[in-house]
C-alpha cells in the first residue's frame, strides 16, 4: 500500500511539473450578446401654474397639466434599452411611464420599439423597422431630454402626434456625417440625433399605438446636411410627407359631418434651418400643407390649408465643473387643424416662450420659462373658443 501511494505521488508530481512547463495559452474573452446592451433614461417633473392669468388656456397636444385642474405632473418617465446584437443589427426599445389617458396618469406605454438593419461594414445604409419617430421636422426628432422649450411647437408637431408611427424607414449618411450627428447630442449642442442625411419611409399614418384605418400608407422623405463655417455648424433641411388619414370614431363628436367616411388628404412640406449653439444658436422651421380641420360654421370636418412654424434663439454658456446655462426664446404661430384631437380641432396659435435651462451636471437640470400665449381652438363642443393668457413653467429633469 505504501509503495502504491508513493507511486501515485510521483505521477502527480510529474503531471504538475509538466503543466507548469507548458506555455500559457491566451484565452480570448468575447462579450456575450446581452453584455452589449445599454440601459439609460430620464424623468421630467413639471409644474405650470405659477403666475397663471387664464386657467381656460390649455394645450391638449402639448402638456395636459397646463390650465385648470392641472398640478404637478410626471411629464415623461423614459427607460431606454438599446444595443447591437451583431455588427449589423441594432435594437432600441423605449417605454414611458409618464403617459396619460383621460384623468388617469402614469400609464406604462411603448414609445419606440424598432430594429436597425445595416447593409455595409460602415453602417452607412440602414433600414429601420418598427415603431419609431417619423423623419419630419428637426424639433420633432429632437429628444425632449435635449430640447429647450418645454413642449414642441404646434406647427410641425401637429403633423405627427407623439412624433412616432409604425413603419419602415431607410436612412443613409456617410460615416463622417453620422459622427457629427452623434457629437451634436453627446457634446451638449442640442442635436436631434442620427436620422441620416437622406431618409425615406412608409408608415401607417395613424400615429403611434393606433391601428391602421385604411389600405393607404403614408410616404415621407427628408434631406438634411450639417456642415461647418468657421466655428459654427449649420444644418439646413427639407422634408415632406403625404397620405390618407382616417379620423377614428373616438375622436368624433356625435352628429359632426364629413365626406368620404372621415378619410382625408394629409400632406405637408417643411423647411428647417439650424445653427448649433456655439455659443449662439438659431433653430427655425416652417411647414405648409393640407389636412383635416373642423369648420365651426358648417359643423363639419373638411380638408383645409394649414401653415405654421417657429424660431428659437438660444445661447450656450459652459461654466466650470460641467455646469451649463442655456437662455432661450421661442416665437411660434400655427393656423390649421390638429387631426389627432377631437373633430380635427381648428387652431390659430400665437405664442412666445422665454426661459433658462440650468444644467447642474450631466445628471440633473432645471428649466424655468414664462409663456405669453393666445389660442383659438374650436370643435363641436367648444365653438368660438378663444383664450389668451400668461403663465410660468418649471421642470426638474433627472438623467440616468
Amino acid at each position: 500500500m505504501k509503495q502504491i501511494a508513493l507511486t501515485a505521488l510521483a505521477v502527480t508530481t510529474v503531471i504538475i511539473l509538466h503543466a507548469q512547463a507548458q506555455p500559457a495559452t491566451a484565452v480570448k474573452e468575447t462579450k456575450r450578446w446581452y453584455e452589449t446592451f445599454s440601459i439609460r433614461g430620464y424623468v421630467q417633473v413639471r409644474y405650470n401654474r405659477l403666475l397663471e392669468t387664464n386657467p381656460k388656456l390649455k394645450c391638449e397636444q402639448c402638456d395636459r397639466s397646463v390650465g385648470e385642474n392641472g398640478g404637478f405632473i410626471i411629464r415623461r418617465g423614459r427607460i431606454i434599452l438599446s444595443g447591437n446584437l451583431t455588427n449589423n443589427i441594432y435594437f432600441y426599445i423605449q417605454p414611458d411611464f409618464g403617459s396619460s389617458t383621460g384623468t388617469t396618469q402614469n400609464i406604462f406605454q411603448v414609445r419606440d420599439a424598432y430594429m436597425d438593419i445595416s447593409f455595409d461594414k460602415k453602417n452607412e445604409f440602414r433600414l429601420r423597422v418598427g415603431q419609431s419617430k417619423v423623419p419630419f421636422g428637426f424639433e420633432n426628432m429632437q429628444s425632449s431630454q435635449n430640447r429647450l422649450p418645454l413642449d414642441r411647437n404646434d406647427g410641425l408637431n401637429s403633423a405627427v402626434s407623439n412624433e412616432r408611427d409604425l413603419g419602415a424607414f431607410f436612412y443613409w449618411a456617410p460615416k463622417d456625417r453620422r459622427e457629427m450627428f452623434t457629437a451634436f447630442v453627446r457634446d451638449n449642442f442640442k442635436g436631434s440625433g442620427d436620422y441620416g442625411v437622406a431618409a425615406f419611409g412608409l408608415y401607417n399614418g395613424q400615429t403611434a399605438n393606433r391601428a391602421e384605418q385604411n389600405k393607404n400608407l403614408h410616404a415621407v422623405a427628408r434631406f438634411s446636411y450639417p456642415f461647418k463655417i468657421g466655428s459654427q455648424i449649420i444644418e439646413p433641411g427639407v422634408q415632406a410627407y403625404a397620405g390618407k388619414y382616417v379620423l377614428p370614431a373616438d375622436l368624433r363628436s356625435a352628429g359632426v359631418k364629413a365626406a368620404n367616411n372621415f378619410e382625408f388628404d394629409d400632406k405637408r412640406v417643411a423647411a428647417s434651418f439650424i445653427v448649433y449653439p456655439k455659443p449662439l444658436g438659431i433653430q427655425a422651421e416652417y411647414n405648409w400643407g393640407k389636412g383635416p380641420q373642423y369648420n365651426p360654421v358648417k359643423d363639419s370636418i373638411e380638408v383645409r390649408n394649414l401653415d405654421g412654424g417657429y424660431i428659437t434663439v438660444s445661447y450656450r454658456a459652459a461654466l466650470k465643473n460641467g455646469m451649463c446655462l442655456f437662455p432661450f426664446t421661442r416665437v411660434q404661430q400655427y393656423n390649421g387643424g390638429k387631426k389627432h384631437e377631437l373633430d380635427a380641432r381648428k387652431y390659430n396659435v400665437k405664442e412666445m416662450e422665454t426661459g433658462l435651462e440650468w444644467q447642474l451636471n450631466k445628471n440633473f437640470e432645471f428649466t424655468v420659462s414664462y409663456v405669453l400665449s393666445q389660442r383659438r381652438f374650436e370643435d363641436n363642443k367648444a365653438k368660438n373658443n378663444f383664450q389668451k393668457g400668461n403663465y410660468m413653467r418649471m421642470q426638474a429633469q433627472l438623467n440616468f
